[in-house]
């Protein structure tokens, strides 16, 4: 038993965020059978993601704010503090922070066999709901 090293927090490259969006890794992998990764991630109002999916699914578990988390579909779900948001494997999304409001999320997530298939990033967001 141990207790981590504290990670750095890092500002999430713009290729893949629009706005400010900080990440602070709370879990990783230690050995190759172990899978599950977890980060806090903040978002400054009406900063967001660009789409992407996640080879294994991802869970968002909102700290504070509003999250705002959209599909290919169009839907836009609205998450608060303390709810729980599941995207599927392979499930193209976008989340983020309303204009208002600073959001914060913990992203959970499982690496792939190769980890860097985990994430697949794409183009940015055109417009969300705000």
């Amino acid at each position: 038993m141990n207790i981590e090293k504290q990670q750095p927090t890092v500002k999430n490259p713009p290729e893949q965020f629009a706005g400010d969006v900080w990440l602070t890794p709370i879990v990783a992998p230690h050995d190759a059978d172990q899978r599950t990764t977890v980060g806090l991630v903040r978002f400054a109002p009406g900063a967001r993601t660009a789409w992407h999916s996640h080879a294994r699914g991802q869970y968002l578990h909102i700290v504070s704010g509003t999250a705002q988390i959209g599909g290919r579909d169009g839907t836009i779900l609205v998450a608060h503090a303390g709810q729980t948001v599941y995207t599927p494997p392979g499930e193209e999304h976008w989340h983020g922070a309303t204009a208002d409001d600073f959001m914060e999320h913990y992203a959970i997530l499982e690496t792939s066999d190769d980890p860097s298939s985990t994430t697949t990033w794409l183009e940015q967001v055109e417009k969300t709901a705000g």
